[in-house]
């Protein structure tokens, strides 16, 4: 779980990797608050993220802000799901805040609409915990609340095993590791990237696909740079081979810190490595647009941990958004509640992956006027072929020792 002291220490803190929780379950869970400043932020740990903590206000009023049209609780919800989060946890805070304090009622108000909204984007409620707590008093956070004895506990159903508790902490202890593709060639896009003394270059990111061992040399694209892994770290400690889902540092030679950025993506570069995108083919959907969406329209993608303007160049179908069955060729224009397929192309250096290939890499979230306005998949990509990238020495040295 990511570790983060919260809303005021946000800035030293939101981007570094996340850390595990002291529970027992090796996951990592993304906690969902706050306003517009920290989605960025917030956009990157959802996509790392095994499990979204959704926490809303129960106060009078401050609940139905969140959850209106524009309310940063939709927003979260919405963003978790999109980029493949699908095991939620839904905190009502602030209970010692409600009129009376404690109320069941306002709770039970909250759970009943909070359902009906997750259930509308793709999220089971009936798989989600809902649990009532007071982050400042401490109830039902790490031991059961006396100032809630009407609050039997959570309980949770799903496919994998029913689960049931009563406090957060035993909902975060409930959630399921996802499995994890090792078997797929390696894709680890970079979060962050570091200048240590004594050590050198260290992107940070996590692993979505394949295996990221030392020795192993690897190409980052859109940078068309190839390098040898020399070492990989998890919370200080090194690692012989980092699996998907492990979030991780790792040394790479002659490379200097301005040459690979936030938003690279690092592949074996003998096994299907990663190739800057030209162009890619999507499916989208128009969540929340005040006016039409027409070819030429340039909002910003947030693909994995890129955040990259992209433009509509053509609308080629309009579609129904739950049977996928074409309703119209060349659309002049899309609109909010609208689904089509349109070709998208970058306007910087972008690397992206069809979602059948490569999920974390296929899904994109797409922002406009400080709010997400549109979801997508991507069903198809124009790879950019560049000869002539760098490769380092010690990639050479390593590629002459195999």
């Amino acid at each position: 779980m990511d570790e983060r002291k919260g809303v005021e220490g946000r800035n030293a803190a939101r981007d570094k990797p996340m850390l595990p929780d002291s529970s027992a379950q090796p996951t990592h869970a993304a906690w969902q608050n706050g306003g517009d400043g920290l989605l960025s932020a917030q956009l990157t740990h959802a996509a790392l993220a095994d499990c979204a903590v959704l926490i809303v206000a129960a106060g009078t009023g401050e609940f139905e802000a969140g959850i209106s049209k524009s309310g940063q609780t939709r927003e979260h919800a919405l963003l978790a799901y999109t980029l493949g989060v699908k095991q939620l946890i839904v905190g009502v805070n602030k209970m010692d805040s409600t009129e009376p304090p404690y109320s069941q009622k306002r709770y039970n108000e909250i759970v009943k609409e909070v359902s009906s909204y997750v259930k509308k984007i793709g999220f089971n409620p009936a798989s989600v915990a809902f649990v009532p707590i007071s982050g400042w008093h401490g109830d039902n956070m790490l031991e059961p609340s006396k100032n809630m004895n009407w609050f039997k506990g959570w309980s949770i159903e799903r496919r994998e095993g029913c689960a049931n508790g009563v406090t957060l902490l035993e909902a975060l202890d409930s959630i399921l590791p996802p499995s994890r593709p090792t078997n797929k060639p390696l894709r680890l896009p970079l979060q962050d990237v570091y200048k240590i003394g004594g050590i050198g270059t260290v992107p940070v990111g996590r692993v979505e696909t394949g295996v990221l061992k030392p020795g192993m040399v690897v190409t980052f694209a859109p940078a068309n740079l190839t390098t040898e892994v020399k070492s990989v770290e998890m919370h200080h400690e090194a690692l012989q081979e980092a699996l998907p889902g492990d979030n991780v540092g790792f040394n790479v030679k002659n490379v200097s810190i301005k040459d690979i950025r936030r938003g690279n993506v690092a592949g074996e570069s003998k096994n299907d490595p990663p190739v800057e995108a030209s162009a890619f083919t999507a499916q989208v959907i128009i969540l929340n647009h005040p006016g039409q969406i027409n070819a030429g329209y340039s909002p910003v993608v947030d693909c994995h941990t890129a955040h990259i303007s992209c433009k509509f160049a053509e609308l080629k179908e309009k579609i129904d958004r739950r049977s996928g069955k074409k309703l119209e060729d060349n659309p002049k224009f899309v609109k909010s509640g609208d689904a089509a397929i349109v070709d998208m192309v970058p306007g910087k250096p972008m690397c992206v992956e069809s979602f059948s290939q490569y999920p974390p890499l296929g899904r994109f979230a797409v922002r406009d006027m400080r709010q997400t306005v549109a979801v997508g998949v991507i069903k198809g990509v124009e790879k950019k072929f560049v000869a002539g990238g760098k490769v380092t020495k010690s990639a050479q040295k390593a590629q002459r020792s195999k």
